[in-house]
This record gives structure tokens, C-alpha cells and sequence, in this order.
């Protein structure tokens, strides 16, 4: 299916959230996901299901002071 990943066209096989991360290797990582302009938390990423068309924003945590 192809969805919209940080503003780029991204075929993908993953059926949820949960799996496009995993397959991104990013599951472990410190990042904030946004789902069709929505915040998603991390809880609900097992549970959020990819349809044809969707937009996911991924933005990587930065510590500093």
C-alpha cells in the first residue's frame, strides 16, 4: 500500500502502525509518531491500522539544555 512518510510517497507492506516502525527500525528509538495530523502515543501504536492513503509524520527526540 502507499501512504505519505514524512512528506515523501512510501510503498509498504505493514498492516499497522506498530509493523511500519518495526520495519523501519525505529520501534526502540525515542520518536514522536503523528498519524493524518494527529498525535499518536505510543500505546496506541499496536492498534492503529494503515489504510491506502495515510500520512505519518516521524520525528526523532533530542535531549539538550
Amino acid at each position: 500500500m502507499r501512504i505519505t512518510l514524512n512528506g515523501e510517497s512510501f510503498d509498504c507492506s505493514a498492516t499497522s502502525l506498530q509493523e511500519l516502525l518495526t520495519e523501519l527500525q525505529l520501534l526502540d528509538k525515542r520518536i514522536a509518531v503523528e498519524f493524518n495530523q494527529q498525535l499518536c502515543p505510543r500505546s496506541g501504536w499496536v492498534t492503529q491500522a494503515l489504510q491506502e492513503g495515510d500520512c505519518i509524520e516521524i520525528v526523532h527526540a533530542i535531549g539538550g539544555g
